[in-house]
Order: C-alpha cells, then sequence, then structure tokens
C-alpha cells in the first residue's frame, strides 16, 4: 500500500470553537481554505481506496482509546530556515496525542512521516506562516496577549482527503470515536 498527500488522519476539534482558530487562520495560513483546523497524527497517508480495508483496524484501536481534554493554551512555533516559521498552537497533554498516534502507527508503520523530524512527532495545530524572526516576535506576543485558551474534549479522529487538483479542499471521510 501507498501514501499519497491528498488523505491524512487528523484530530479535528469541535466547530464550536473554531471561531478564535479561524481568525488567526484567515489572516496568516496560506492553507486556510484547504485544510480545517486540526492536530495531524499521519501524513501523507494511504489512499482513499485502503479506506474501507483500514476502518475496523483503526475503529478497534479507537475503542481502546479513553475520550481525554485537549487545552489549546500557548502559540509556539517551527524554525525552517531562512526567517521561515510555521506558527502553532500547542495542544496538551501531548504525551496522551503522542500515545494515540504510536497506536494508529502500529496499524500502518510506514505512514511515520510526521515522525521523521528532527525532533520526531511534535503534537501541534499550525494557525499560520509567518517570515522574519521580528515579524514573528511580535505576531506571537500580540496573539499571546490576546488568546483566550481553548479546551475540547477529544471523541474521535478522522479520516480526511482531498482531490488531487490544485485548489481542493480536505473534508471528513471517515470519523472514528474513542472509548
Amino acid at each position: 500500500m501507498s501514501k499519497v498527500y491528498t488523505t491524512a488522519v487528523v484530530i479535528i476539534p469541535p466547530k464550536a470553537i473554531w471561531e478564535g482558530i479561524q481568525e488567526i487562520r484567515r489572516k496568516h495560513d496560506r492553507q486556510f481554505n484547504r485544510w480545517m483546523p486540526h492536530i495531524t497524527l499521519l501524513y501523507p497517508f494511504k489512499p482513499q481506496s485502503d479506506f474501507s480495508k483500514l476502518e475496523p483496524l483503526f475503529s478497534t484501536i479507537c475503542k481502546e482509546i479513553e475520550i481525554f481534554e485537549i487545552s489549546l493554551h500557548k502559540f509556539k512555533y517551527f524554525h525552517h530556515g531562512k526567517q521561515k516559521y510555521t506558527l502553532w498552537l500547542n495542544p496538551e497533554p501531548g504525551n496522551l496525542i503522542e500515545f494515540l498516534q504510536n497506536k494508529l502507527l502500529e496499524i500502518v508503520p510506514d505512514c511515520n512521516d510526521v515522525n521523521l523530524y528532527k525532533n520526531g512527532f511534535t503534537p501541534h495545530l499550525s494557525v499560520g506562516q509567518i517570515q522574519g524572526k521580528n515579524n514573528l516576535k511580535t505576531v506571537l506576543r500580540i496573539l499571546q496577549d490576546k488568546w483566550s485558551s481553548l479546551q475540547f474534549k477529544l471523541t474521535s479522529i478522522c479520516f480526511i482527503a482531498r482531490e488531487n487538483v490544485k485548489l481542493s479542499e480536505f473534508k471528513i471521510k471517515k470519523e472514528f470515536k474513542l472509548k
């Protein structure tokens, strides 16, 4: 089974808390129209044609994972060199998200691309891309000062997919409930 960049496994916060996140993303995230607010677990992922054979395996794993609360308190960033940064919200507790992701990797161990970064898998909810260290510091300070923490119960994860065309948007294809 191969991997494609048109599918992913993600955590999607409930729409009821999207407003503050989307306000930031609308201004700073060039991928605003492609992706919904999300925390990536596996990307790239298997083609949609493999979903039906993967669904029972993912369903079984998810039924073993207890529902837990995720808090979005603090902004952080990844530095990509040449004064390019990705700004993100830090979902806590990260260790429970990492545990969930590790359990999913038992099903599809070759979908570990997000684990291959220098610091390994880092749970995050991207809100934008920033150019320039001074600009980053300013934007971070303003956002953090205005930010009101958000919390939500993680009750499910999703398979999402998009068409393989330039402006296509990711859509939920399958949702897996946790225990």
